[in-house]
């Protein structure tokens, strides 16, 4: 490795939107670097996972190392393969961190996606070179003319810098390897410095430990020096280091400048801290700042299916979190679950995949509740302050929510979302982001057919089933990213599911309820007409949401003035919710000897009921016509008696009836 100068070495990685061709160019770029044979079973190497496998998409950045010569010079490419989905921007930020450049990969076929300006943006902050490749143009419909100059309206990057290649076919592909080395400048680093390496991913090894992908920014390690760690301050002794070509390459020593991966023989699980700083013992120097911490937007409940794997789940879920640092962990516990963990996710594939590696990598079954989205309260007096220690607390179970007489408002998260979408589906993607609550914030025509919206969401709006409902009516051409936006005052209820009048904890949810009259007076729809009126639109009866288009409008107008304009778009959802919760209970509960009553409850208001019948004997079989008051007799005294039963009788729900009803599945 000593034979790579600084100035021969090039760190980029390759962004873009999901299913652009990411992982096919890495795999191009391998073949051409002879990195690996060509062959044709070359299709995604570097996604190393079976979900990877299984989903067609990319879940972990992955590393090599390409050796390359150009103009009779040896040149150390590293490169890192980096995600699409929203839910995994927290691996690509950090493998921008190892960077000076990166490939943005736009395909010309479907042009800029949500996902692509926002990975824009985030190589844009970290002030990294960006080289605009297009890619698929072999493809019949393919627009690479549209598509240069959507990058230059959007990114202002000149139409000439674009590199159009195939992927597949591998045409144009040596034109990207050249601009790598002429635009992507090497590494600004000092080789004889004391060492200063920064921790950017890691994967646990049930025989080595923990294996560091390093990125090294001062000096130089080689195996044999003990390093230390500036989060734990422990000092381990370096077994090996190497470079990944895709696979683990052993080397003597790493330089400043290269990125590579370290074993030091850390066991155990907390002694590899995903942005930590290592330096060599009695070296010490300032750590790297690291990176920021992922915020969680969705979080679910896990529970083993059997108490008896609690320990053996707690190993897997604490080795999995070192491959995947954007999980959070708190412990948790259910009376009928038993105890668990409270996980936070960065959506609901990351919850998806999160839960299919526990099954495939290690062998663990569990039960997933329904996700949900951290709220937060605002306390009202200064003893639950005292309390609690804390004014405003953040609530992640739902089975905590406090009482309104407790709290002075409610908080919901909200994120900023970005719809990309053809001009003509317009109209029923803004029905549908009204539906849900959203405020527009923005709207621009990229070119002529495809529009950029921005909405202002609450976050658990579009936690489940938005993004299936987006591609729905968008017939798959509409594409979704968001950010987060904070918080903003909700008016929120807690709903209680019952049976026979005994809350079930596990199936509490907190839901949305609209408090406020929608001008159902005079007085009120003659307020509403001269608010539309300021805001030069028409009522709804005459203008029709999918012909108001909302372009005039004053978009800096607040949330309520912003309904005021369709006042007709369903708000409460509470009834519905409610409704299919019992709905799928009374599918799923056995029958008994006597009636269940299933229940949900906003406070003391029943809002839906599912009536489970009762196994009843026949009593009246002995009776052969005769007398009509025999028979009342025999049904009265049964009556009496399942009214006693239903008294003294538990109903213990079965562990497979809360798995049905826990299941994720959108409420059409």
């Amino acid at each position: 490795m000593s034979r790579f100068s600084v100035e021969n070495i090039r760190n980029f990685s390759i962004i873009a939107h999901v299913d652009h061709g990411k992982s096919t160019l890495a795999d191009r770029l391998l073949e051409l670097t002879g990195t690996i044979d060509k062959t044709k079973n070359n299709k995604q190497v570097l996604d190393k996972l079976q979900v990877e496998r299984e989903r067609g998409i990319t879940v972990k950045a992955q590393t090599a190392s390409l050796f390359y010569n150009w103009e009779g010079k040896q040149y150390l490419l590293n490169l890192i393969d980096t995600p699409g989905h929203v839910d995994f921007s927290y691996e690509v930020s950090r493998s921008l961190s190892a960077c000076q450049g990166v490939l943005l990969v736009v395909d010309a076929n479907e042009g800029i996606q949500a996902q692509t300006v926002a990975n824009f943006f985030l190589a844009f902050e970290a002030q990294l070179s960006v080289i605009p490749v297009i890619n698929k143009i072999d493809l019949k419909n393919a627009d690479p003319e549209s598509v240069e100059k959507q990058i230059e309206k959007v990114f202002d990057i000149p139409g000439d810098e674009c590199i159009k290649i195939s992927a597949k076919l591998g045409t144009n592909v040596e034109r990207v390897l050249q601009a790598v080395i002429e635009r992507i400048p090497p590494p600004k680093v000092h080789r004889i410095n004391p060492l200063r390496a920064l921790v950017f991913d890691s994967t646990f090894d049930q025989y080595r430990g923990v294996i560091a992908n390093v990125a090294l920014f001062d000096g130089v390690v080689s195996k044999g020096d003990k390093i230390v760690s500036a989060h734990t301050k422990k000092i381990h002794e370096v077994n090996e280091v190497g470079v990944l070509n895709p696979n683990e390459q052993p080397a003597h020593k790493l330089y400043a400048g290269q990125v590579g991966y370290l074993i030091a023989g850390m066991k155990d699980v907390t002694e590899a801290q995903i942005g930590d700083t290592l330096y060599l013992h009695k070296q010490p120097v300032e750590p790297l700042p690291g990176f920021k911490s992922a915020k969680p937007m969705v979080f679910a409940g896990m529970y083993p299916i059997d108490q008896s794997e609690y320990n053996n789940l707690k190993s897997a879920i604490e080795k999995l979190t070192i491959n995947d640092s954007s999980v959070t962990v708190h412990r948790d516990s259910s009376l009928a679950l038993g105890a668990g963990w409270r996980l936070g996710f960065l959506g609901l594939l990351h919850m998806e995949v999160f839960n299919q590696r526990l099954e495939q990598e290690y062998n663990a079954s569990v039960i997933l509740t329904t996700p949900t989205v951290p709220y937060k309260a605002v306390l009202s007096s200064a003893k639950l302050i005292k309390d609690y220690r804390e004014k405003e607390i953040t609530i992640i179970n739902p089975a905590q929510f406090p009482e309104k007489s407790k709290v002075t408002e409610y908080l919901e998260p909200v994120v900023l979302g970005t719809i990309i979408t053809p001009d003509e589906y317009t109209g029923k993607v803004m029905m549908l982001c009204q539906a849900r609550r959203a405020v527009q914030k923005n709207m621009i025509f990229i070119d002529q057919n495809r529009v950029m919206l921005k909405y202002i969401f609450p976050l658990n709006e579009i936690v489940v089933d938005f993004y299936d409902s987006l591609k729905s009516l968008s017939s798959g051409y509409a594409s979704f990213d968001y950010e987060d936006a904070g918080y903003q005052t909700a008016e929120l209820v807690k709903m209680d599911i019952l049976l026979n009048g005994n809350i079930v904890e596990e199936l509490v949810t907190i839901v949305h309820k609209e408090s406020a009259s929608r001008g159902g007076t005079e007085r009120g729809r003659q307020r509403i007409r001269s608010r539309l009126q300021a805001l030069s639109c028409q009522p709804r009866a005459q203008c029709g949401a999918e012909t108001c288009e909302l372009q005039d409008h004053d978009l800096s107008q607040s949330w309520k003035l912003n309904r005021l304009r369709h006042p007709g778009a369903p708000r409460d959802k509470a009834h519905s919710v409610g409704k299919a919760i019992c709905e799928r209970l009374k599918d799923s509960l056995p029958r008994q000897l006597f009636e269940i009553a299933i229940q949900a409850a906003i406070g003391s208001k029943i809002i839906a009921r599912e009536t489970v019948k009762a196994y009843r004997k026949n009593v009246l079989a002995k009776c052969y016509g005769g007398d009509i008051t025999r028979k009342m007799k025999l049904l009265k005294r049964q009556a009496e008696g399942k009214k006693k039963l239903r008294k003294v009788g538990n109903i213990e729900v079965p562990r497979d009836a809360f798995i049905k009803v826990l299941k994720t599945q959108s409420d059409k």
